[in-house]
């Protein structure tokens, strides 16, 4: 295996803690693993540092379906088109609308019981 060196530049010093870890990723991992782990990355910062990263999505159904009774839920899914926009205009993708729907049709189901 030939060994490489690479310099770079960073905003902030390293610990040497974290020298010895990025030390151990670079040699232990293949590189091509390494520059699809910094794209993602990167990417990630961005979306941060413009304060367009998104919650998590359980955290995003958690919040929509919290305290819906089973009377909110049933009108919920009886206009579900106009729920799917409202949604949509929220940011909310659509695995994530679907896997609110699936936990209305639960919550509706329960006063059927």
């Amino acid at each position: 295996m030939e060994k490489f060196e690479l310099r770079f530049t960073a905003i902030k010093r390293p610990t040497d803690a974290q020298l010895k870890k990025l030390q151990e990723y670079f040699s232990g991992m293949p590189l091509d693993e390494i520059l699809a782990g910094l794209h993602f990355a990167r990417n990630r910062w961005t979306a941060k540092d413009a304060g367009v990263l998104k919650v998590g999505r359980k955290s995003i159904i958690k919040r929509e379906i919290h305290s819906i009774t089973v009377e909110q839920a049933q009108w919920r899914l009886k206009n579900w088109k106009m729920m799917i926009a409202n949604y949509r205009k929220l940011g909310y993708s659509y695995p994530t609308i679907s896997r609110i729907k699936k936990l209305l049709v639960e919550i509706s189901k329960k006063r059927s019981r």
